[in-house]
């Protein structure tokens, strides 16, 4: 059985090659069984707004950092494939919750901005990284910016701007990869690989974003699907109970998978 260790490194891989990681969200135990035996599936992440929600909380760290923390070990111990988790702005301690992270299995985080002074967030991002790398851990650290999330009516260049700031600072204190979870472009997308590098910048898959030809084309590392993996498993149960009450029943193409 691969060490964690071992697995980060593969995870570390997967972003560095040529081929963009495409990853499908999980939130609990038999989301993450069920996408694992998936064929071609490689790494698995999970969504903090799905976990939360899936026991009663709102997105935004109000779940307890215990309770994140013992659901994404639960997650990791379902597969032999690496895990990465969102560990939304660490709780207030993201060099001790990516040491909880790591000892539970987990080999890869999100860690998020929200914003704050590009000082205090580059700290963030540096307690993080020598977590991991006190574990001995080549641990993939997914530094998020809400640049665009939060930009309001700023001058989209303007956002730009601070995105690619934000991402150079996150990269040199030590970060893997950049995330900047938006609705962006091809060549916005083009213009933060071509200033942070190719296989860098991590992107999420909503509706109306670019296709996943594109995503490999500008040179981006990897596509995750956030909360959409489970309002995908949502809408497809709130079909069925409106099927039932209009007189019908299940879909012949449905699958036993649990």
């Amino acid at each position: 059985m691969s060490t964690v260790a071992e697995k980060a490194q593969t995870l570390q891989d997967l972003h560095a090659a040529p081929e963009l990681l495409r990853v499908v969200n999980v939130w609990d135990a038999i989301t993450a069984r069920t996408i694992a035996d998936v064929p071609g599936t490689q790494a698995l992440a999970t969504a903090s707004h799905g976990i939360a929600a899936s026991r009663g909380y709102p997105d935004g760290e109000v779940i307890p950092r215990d309770e994140m923390i013992a659901e994404v070990g639960l997650i990791a111990r379902q597969t032999s494939l690496p895990v990465s988790a969102d560990l939304e702005a660490g709780y207030g301690d993201p060099g001790g919750t990516v040491a909880r992270a790591i000892e539970v299995g987990i080999v890869g985080a999100n860690l998020e901005d929200q914003m704050k002074p590009l000082a205090e967030s580059v700290k963030a991002v540096e307690a993080a990284v020598a977590a991991a790398e006190k574990a001995g851990v080549p641990f993939v650290l997914n530094a998020r910016t809400d640049a665009f999330l939060k930009a309001g009516d700023r001058d989209p260049a303007e956002v730009m701007k601070d995105a690619i700031e934000r991402g150079r600072a996150y990269l040199d204190a030590g970060a893997s990869n950049f995330f900047v979870p938006a609705k962006l472009d091809e060549s916005q997308w083009a213009e933060l690989v071509s200033a942070l590098g190719e296989r860098k910048v991590n992107m999420i898959g909503i509706p109306g974003s670019i296709s996943l030809e594109a995503a490999q084309r500008v040179g981006l590392a990897r596509v995750s699907y956030g909360p959409w993996s489970q309002n995908t498993a949502l809408t497809a149960l709130a079909k069925l109970a409106e099927d039932v009450y209009s007189g019908g029943g299940l879909a012949s193409d449905v699958r036993k998978l649990n």
